[in-house]
């Protein structure tokens, strides 16, 4: 569980890490710049995405017993004639957290959409997953590029997640399917959950853990990632408990929740509880109505809502 939660040091670019990169008379071996190793990690996910297929005929015809995991292998020998995992993938173009102008074509495989509620970005979720990191190794014997790849974290048990808090890829592909319809408790006590959504999500490094895995896995540093999952559940979020769902904190409406900062504290608004910094509350400048609804008073009649106007 602790291993897709992303690292939060904002100089992550600018930490030392291991690998081929050049190295400094005093030693320090500076991270790749993003926009090269974009084009790297993308060339990396489209070969395997060429490379492998999943169990899709399970899917189609499901066997007695059938738990519903994505699985994966090599398109070789018996399994020459698979239908390969590209010509099944949807994609979406997602930004870089980290540097301007940098964009990734983020392949995911969508196998069920699910029949409940959509989670937007800054919401909560209940999921099982797995995750696997994989690099292309250089040719081996043959000219064959070879590709090594490990499980590194999963959850049979359903996890309850703030998206916020996962790494970028899973998040943005998550908000790409909806939550189960609900659950029955069947009568050994075990929860069956209804109509939810299953895929995947085939990560660059750079929206995965580029320069910083975490310190207690063995991935190495600018894999690609991989996370398979069935999302369950999915609630609105909102982290700073101001009264405003975080979506509705996204003021530029990018689909981003950390760039938004009405006060410039270097807080973004949906973890800031004083959005204007003017010492009220967020809470006590708006008005939530009987029905959940939300207004938004603007005292002095400029066109700007209470809680984002320091002078209201």
């Amino acid at each position: 569980m602790k291993f897709i939660l992303p690292v939060f040091a904002i100089f992550s670019i600018i930490v030392a890490s291991c690998g081929n990169d050049d190295e400094g008379d005093d030693g320090f071996i500076p991270a790749r710049d993003r926009a090269e190793e974009l084009i790297a990690s993308t060339a990396e996910v489209e070969e395997y995405l060429q490379t492998h297929f999943y169990n899709y005929e399970e899917f189609a015809a499901p066997p007695a017993g059938f738990d519903y995991k994505i699985k994966f292998d090599t398109i070789a020998g018996e399994n020459a004639n698979k239908t390969k995992l590209i010509d099944q993938v949807d994609f979406k173009m997602v930004k870089d957290r980290v540097t301007d102008g940098v964009e990734y074509k983020l392949y995911y495989l969508k196998v069920i959409q699910g029949e409940g509620e959509r989670p937007n970005f800054p919401d909560i979720a209940r999921i099982t997953y797995e995750g696997i990191y994989y690099q292309v190794e250089p040719e081996g014997e043959g000219g064959i590029n070879r590709t090594k790849s490990e499980l590194f974290d999963s959850s049979v048990v359903p996890v309850r997640f703030d998206l916020t808090q996962l790494v970028n890829g899973l998040q943005d592909a998550l908000i790409e399917f909806n939550a189960s319809t609900g659950f029955v408790i069947d009568p050994s006590g075990t929860v069956e959950y209804e109509g939810y959504g299953i895929g995947a999500v085939f990560v660059q490094s750079g929206l995965g853990y580029y320069v910083n895995p975490p310190t207690n896995s063995n991935i190495p540093v600018y894999s690609q990632l991989i996370f398979s999952f069935q999302l369950l559940e999915t609630e609105i979020g909102d982290q700073d408990n101001d009264g405003i769902p975080s979506f509705m904190e996204d003021l530029n409406n990018n689909g981003l929740e950390e760039d938004d900062d009405t006060d410039a504290d270097t807080i973004p608004n949906f973890l800031d509880a004083d959005d204007d910094g003017d010492r009220r509350p967020t809470r006590d400048e708006i008005i939530i109505n009987a029905d959940g609804t939300i207004t938004f008073p603007d005292t002095d009649g400029d066109g700007v809502p209470d809680h984002l106007d320091a002078d209201s």
